[in-house]
């Protein structure tokens, strides 16, 4: 097991694929034989992001996406097939980058956290953790953002503070225990196939 605190000075910025907005670059994975780290040979990311105005998503082909609000209410994403509710925090919805995607504010701007990854490359998901509890953790990279004020969690039997903001990354070979002791996360997990 190997635990990082990703320290929120330390997030990078990047515009959004369609640059219609910056995405907040908590943490990502690439192929190794990439010769530039970009859209096409993103395995994985986790970022965070305003959405102030309603717009498109980018196009993203061969790219699974889940999202969360974190912050605001009242987000509706609208394709051509069918709705996204969104409009209470803290309910991941999954959706494909090939989607045609608007949003539609009916209460002003949101935050969202989004977790990405290449199909076929990793599985993903996508959770807020709210009350006390203990969950198992699957081998796999793991990360727990806390959203909003400090949170304490507990992996295995060692208790861990990760501050506001901050994001502890878990990369497990094994299985593991996780437990929210208190404050408000969210943990995103990803498990490479094959």
């Amino acid at each position: 097991m190997k635990t990082t605190l990703l320290k929120s000075e330390d997030y990078t910025r990047s515009p959004w694929k369609n640059g219609g907005g910056i995405f907040t670059d908590i943490a990502d994975a690439h192929r190794a034989d990439a010769p530039a780290k970009d859209w096409d040979s993103l395995l994985w990311r986790f970022a965070s992001t305003p959405i102030v105005a309603p717009g498109p998503f980018s196009y993203m082909p061969g790219i699974d996406r889940l999202q969360m609000v974190v912050g605001g209410h009242g987000l509706v994403l609208k394709s051509p097939t069918q709705d996204f509710d969104e409009r209470e925090p803290f309910i991941p919805v999954r959706f494909t980058g090939e989607m045609e995607i608007v949003t539609a504010l009916e209460a002003g701007p949101v935050e969202v956290v989004n977790l990405m990854a290449r199909r076929g490359a990793a599985e993903i998901e996508l959770l807020a953790l709210r009350e006390p509890g203990e969950r198992p953790l699957s081998p796999g990279t793991h990360l727990v953002y806390a959203v909003s004020g400090e949170c304490s969690i507990r992996l295995n039997s060692v208790d861990i503070v990760i501050p506001a903001g901050s994001t502890l990354k878990i990369e497990l070979a094994e299985a593991s225990r996780l437990g929210l002791v208190s404050g408000l996360a969210v943990l995103g997990s990803i498990q490479f196939v094959g």
